[in-house]
């Protein structure tokens, strides 16, 4: 069974920065695309970013574009999202996902129904 496995949440105030990790087993994590998504209270989830396999290209949500850096290390089957400038409005549920495998599709997974898998989650609380 794939396993995403996320940390590194927590409470933060506003312009503070924070770092997600999620790491990924039972699966070759280097073939393929991952992503994250958030979901704030009584909001649909949203999709942030998304990384292709060997880390090169990457795409982020327009609200997110200039602070979020999406990034993996393949040797230790680690996604990260690093956020800086963090908003109230960041506030949410954040998960990570596998997408579709290499060769499978385009990179630039945005929608959540491409990817197959999440993690349990992780709060994110930006608050003064």
């Amino acid at each position: 069974q794939v396993q995403l496995v996320e940390s590194g949440g927590g409470l933060v105030q506003p312009g503070e920065s924070l770092t997600l990790f999620c790491a990924g087993s039972t699966f070759t994590f280097s073939l393929y695309i991952m992503g994250w998504v958030r979901q704030a209270p009584g909001k649909e989830p949203e999709w942030v970013s998304v990384i292709n396999q060997d880390g090169f290209k990457t795409k982020h949500t327009d609200s997110v574009k200039g602070r979020f850096t999406i990034s993996r290390d393949n040797a230790k089957d680690t996604l990260y999202l690093q956020m800086n400038s963090l908003k109230p409005e960041d506030t949410a549920l954040y998960y990570c996902m596998r997408g579709p495998p290499e060769g499978a599709a385009d990179w630039e997974v945005v929608d959540l129904s491409d990817y197959d898998y999440w993690g349990q989650g992780i709060q994110v609380t930006v608050s003064s």
